[in-house]
This record gives C-alpha cells, sequence and structure tokens, in this order.
C-alpha cells in the first residue's frame, strides 16, 4: 500500500536534465557527490545518502518535505522521508 505522501506526490513525470552537479557541493568547492535527488515539494536538488554531506537527506530534516525522487537518467523512483516507503 502506497502512503498518502507518495499518492499526493504523483506518478514521477520525466525530468528536465540536469548536469550542474551537487549545487551545495558545487558551491563549497566538492566534487564527491555520488547520485542526485530532488525535493518534490520545492524542487531543491541535492546528493543521495551515500555522498559524504548527504544534502538531499539535510534538506529533507530542515524543511520536513516528505517525498523525494532519483534525478538520475531513466530513473523515477520516489522516497517518502516520512513513512520510509519507496514508490
Amino acid at each position: 500500500m502506497i502512503c498518502e505522501h507518495l499518492k499526493e506526490a504523483g506518478d514521477p513525470a520525466p525530468l528536465a536534465p540536469f548536469d550542474g552537479g551537487c549545487p551545495e557541493c558545487v558551491a563549497g568547492g566538492f566534487t564527491d557527490w555520488v547520485h542526485l535527488r530532488v525535493c518534490l515539494s520545492c524542487g531543491y536538488v541535492g546528493c543521495c545518502d551515500s555522498s559524504p554531506r548527504r544534502h538531499m537527506s539535510r534538506h529533507h530534516e530542515e524543511q520536513d518535505h516528505p517525498v523525494m525522487r532519483s534525478y538520475e537518467p531513466g530513473e523515477g523512483w520516489r522516497w517518502c522521508y516520512v513513512h520510509q516507503q519507496l514508490g
């Protein structure tokens, strides 16, 4: 069963290509992010939990936005932080 946050977020639509890397990592002079994620509440782009600085998880902790999705080519999966559910 899919949680209400994933239902509200809807089906993942194709995203525009993005090749700028993790904006916060780039601003800090870092290039070691692993994968990118995008917040479905506000469009914030950040690096994944496999990256040293984990900017997307920090964004969730600070903003409490519930759902993010992969910003990797060919991927459309989403993650609800609140319910720890993949969608």
